[in-house]
């Protein structure tokens, strides 16, 4: 469904010249005079706040109980789920590698399905299903029916990443998306700090039936997921035009001030075009990030999916309760640094300073881990990578939303973005092998490298972005565009002779 154009700004009418030129997409300078008029109304402060109260909450709320669901197999093999189901040698990590089959492979084509049916619905109904999922797992009785429902999981919760930043892109700025991204990206680490306190309360109470032990851990955290999406079916708005919490003038200016910063644009959800939808998946900036993240991924999954396990080889002696515990306060330290970098980029409207700046942190720790030995500086070394891999997961979508224009270039490139990036987690599923432990130099050593060449590319992106917006700024932008019709002018998305890059 199409969103109304606007012809309005902050409630004025557009002089037709202006229209014509912000159709046509003549120049930057004209792009951002508009979004300038739209920022400078005292009106939009208190309209993003209202935003922000009305749908950032259930957002991440969501966003936790899907990593929760996600990662929480981890937390039930410490407490025996691969004895319970005679699972031996590599058949654990074969079945993590199961999910991500399933989340590559549908990744996009449900994001396209999440802009067609509309996020406000198609979220909370993958939701149900991951939540339904997530509680089948507590009645498995072999390896293969594990295998089956971590497939189904992966289809459910594969475009909860990249659906839930396109759904933000409708309501925020391209400064004011970051730190939104931030704030249900960090479910990641609270998930994990979560998954750890959750797994070792419910660890302590009695069984319900034959579900006991690691069981209950998959029953609670699956219920407690549907319950909130039923939930969120019935109050997730699905865009400002339908926002029955918006007056008029401000369903208006939440359209004009996203509007404002699409050159060539004029409305907030366009129609589908092909050409649109290549522009997402061929940009420079999205193939560049996409493989930053893919590299990322790799410390981030194998992190949530095996720091139970590095904690209980480093801590053997612990109970399983202590060691669960024990795997929280990384992740505590890892959302607080999320939520700091992530409003640093939001007020400096910068992200690729910050996608090579968070690198050093996982090198310095990955090479203390294959240093040493000694058990308490080897659980400090799980506190440095922390401090920059989530925040990650923010920068990197946000910063390739900002380098594409029209709605459905933007909702093809995020989801190619965590459609790629997730082959790190298919990765990271055969980084801690048994006969690895307890150094796991093969694990450490990757991310070693991994974080390395994020670095690398990172900082060979940002100079690109300079280099390719001072050969942009001399072409003749009018002359570029002579002929072309309004409909084509739109599908050239970032080929548009005016649009610069953002860093």
């Amino acid at each position: 469904m199409e969103e109304k154009k606007s012809s309005t700004l902050n409630g004025a009418a557009v002089p037709d010249d202006v229209k014509g030129e912000l159709a046509l997409g003549e120049t930057v300078s004209k792009q951002e005079c508009q979004s300038e008029l739209v920022s400078g109304s005292t009106a939009e402060p208190k309209l993003r706040l209202k935003i922000d109260f009305h749908v950032m909450p259930l957002v991440s709320i969501i966003y936790l109980l899907c990593f929760i669901d996600r990662a929480n197999i981890g937390n039930a093999r410490v407490a025996g789920l691969e004895k319970d189901l005679g699972m031996s040698g590599y058949q654990y990590n074969t079945c993590l590698s199961i999910f991500y089959i399933s989340y590559i492979l549908f990744e996009i084509p449900l994001n396209m399905c999440c802009k067609w049916i509309g996020p406000g619905w198609f979220i909370p109904v993958c939701c149900i299903g991951f939540g339904v999922c997530t509680i089948g797992t507590a009645y498995v009785k072999d390896f293969s029916q594990l295998c089956a429902l971590r497939f189904l999981l992966g289809i459910f919760e594969a475009p909860m990443l990249p659906a839930n930043a396109y759904y933000l892109s409708r309501w925020y700025r391209r400064s004011e998306l970051t730190f939104r991204l931030s704030l249900f990206i960090i479910s990641a680490s609270l998930a994990g700090a979560f998954g750890g306190l959750l797994a070792s309360v419910i660890l302590r109470l009695p069984g319900i039936g034959s579900v006991h032990s690691w069981q209950m851990i998959f029953l609670i955290e699956g219920v407690v997921t549907v319950i909130v999406e039923f939930i969120a079916l019935a109050t997730l708005t699905d865009r400002p035009e339908s926002a029955i919490w918006l007056t008029e003038e401000q369903k208006t200016l939440a359209a004009d001030r996203v509007t404002s910063e699409r050159i060539g644009t004029t409305e907030v959800i366009d129609q589908y075009t092909r050409k649109k939808f290549m522009a997402g998946i061929t940009s420079p900036v999205a193939i560049t990030t996409s493989i930053i993240f893919l590299l990322n991924n790799i410390t981030v999954h194998g992190l949530s999916f095996f720091l139970p396990t590095i904690v209980q080889t480093i801590f053997p002696e612990r109970t399983v309760t202590d060691q669960q515990l024990l795997t929280v306060p990384p992740y505590a330290l890892g959302t607080v640094m999320c939520l700091i970098f992530c409003f640093l980029s939001w007020r400096l409207d910068k992200r690729g300073i910050f996608l090579i700046m968070f690198a050093p942190f996982s090198m310095i720790g990955y090479s203390m881990f294959l240093a040493t030995s000694a058990a308490h500086v080897r659980y400090a070394a799980t506190f440095l990578p922390v401090c920059g891999i989530f925040a990650y997961g923010a920068m990197t979508n946000s910063h390739v939303s900002a380098n594409l224009v029209s709605d459905t270039a933007r909702s093809s490139g995020i989801a190619f973005t965590v459609m790629i990036s997730n082959f790190g987690g298919l990765i990271s599923t055969w980084a801690f092998l048994p006969f690895d432990s307890p150094r796991y130099r093969i694990g450490n050593g990757l991310n070693l490298a991994a974080q390395s060449t994020i670095f690398i590319l990172a900082v060979g992106k940002y100079f690109w972005i300079r280099t390719t917006n001072k050969k942009r700024a001399s072409r003749n932008v009018e002359a570029e565009l002579n002929g072309l019709s309004v409909a084509e002018i739109q599908d050239l998305d970032w080929h548009h002779p005016g649009f610069r890059f953002r860093n």
